[in-house]
C-alpha cells in the first residue's frame, strides 16, 4: 500500500512539474515603454493671445509623451499560428504644447497641468509564427476603460492684475479601444505600432478659486463648467515579454 502511496506522489509530482511546465511556456508577462502622438481634439493646437483660464483650452494641445504598461497573457497554439488573451494596463504620459506652455509661463503659473491617459483593457492578440525562426508577426484588438488625470493648474498672478487663479479638474473613465500589429524578435522583445481610441472624455471641474473677473472673463468662467474631449493616441511601444 505505502509503495503504491509513493508511486501515486511521484506521479503527480511529475503531472504538476509537465503542467508547469506547459504554464511558463504558454503563460507570459511582459512589460513596455512607448512614445505617442495624440490625436483628436486631444491634440487641436490652440493660438491664443490670453492667459488659459478656462476648461475650454483642457484636453486639448497635448504634446508628443511617453509612457509604460504591463500584460499579463495566456498563448494558445491553434496550428496555424497562436491566439492570445490578455489583460494590460498602460500609462500615457502628455505635457501640454509650447503654446499654452508659453501662456502659463508668461502668466508665472506654479502649476502647468499635465494629461495622464490610463488604458485598461482586456483583448487578444494574433502571432504568426510559420514564417521565420526568430520573427513572429502579430496582430491585436483591445477593448476597455481609459481613466484621464488631468494635473491642477495655478496660482496664477496676471501683472497689471491683482488675482489669483487655481483650478482642479475631476478625473474619468471613458469606453476605450486599441487596434496594433507589430513582431516580436525572439522570444522576448517586441515591437508595434498602435491607435488607440481613448474615447470622449468630460473636462469638469472639481475646485475652483478666482478673483476679479471682468464681465467677459465671469461668461467665459460659467460657460466653462462641462467640456469634452475625444481623446486618442498614435503609440510606438516596445515590449520586454518573460
Amino acid at each position: 500500500m505505502k509503495r503504491i502511496v509513493k508511486l501515486l506522489s511521484v506521479a503527480t509530482l511529475m503531472m504538476g512539474m509537465t503542467f508547469c511546465a506547459n504554464a511558463q511556456e504558454y503563460l507570459r508577462q511582459a512589460v513596455y515603454i512607448n512614445g505617442n502622438i495624440p490625436t483628436g481634439s486631444f491634440a487641436s493646437d490652440v493660438n491664443s493671445s490670453t492667459v488659459p483660464l478656462y476648461t475650454t483650452d483642457m484636453g486639448k494641445d497635448a504634446s508628443v509623451g511617453f509612457g509604460v504598461g504591463y500584460r499579463a497573457s495566456y498563448r494558445f497554439d491553434v496550428g496555424v499560428g497562436l491566439v492570445a488573451p490578455y489583460l494590460q494596463a498602460d500609462l500615457l504620459w502628455n505635457t501640454i504644447g509650447s503654446n499654452l506652455n508659453e501662456q502659463y509661463r508668461q502668466a508665472k503659473s506654479q502649476n502647468t497641468p499635465t494629461y495622464f491617459n490610463i488604458p485598461i483593457q482586456f483583448g487578444v492578440s494574433y502571432l504568426y509564427d510559420e514564417l521565420w525562426t526568430e520573427i513572429t508577426p502579430y496582430a491585436e484588438f483591445g477593448l476597455g476603460t481609459d481613466l484621464l488625470i488631468i494635473g491642477s493648474e495655478g496660482s496664477f498672478q496676471r501683472t497689471g492684475w491683482p488675482d489669483t487663479r487655481k483650478y482642479a479638474y475631476k478625473s474619468n473613465f471613458a469606453f476605450c479601444f486599441s487596434l496594433g500589429v507589430g513582431a516580436y524578435f525572439g522570444s522576448h522583445v517586441s515591437a508595434g505600432l498602435y491607435y488607440y481610441g481613448l474615447g470622449t472624455h468630460n473636462i469638469e471641474y472639481t475646485s475652483k478659486t478666482v478673483d476679479n473677473l471682468t464681465t467677459i472673463e465671469r461668461a467665459a468662467y460659467d460657460a466653462a463648467d462641462v467640456e469634452t474631449r475625444n481623446c486618442g493616441s498614435l503609440v510606438l511601444r516596445i515590449g520586454f515579454h518573460f
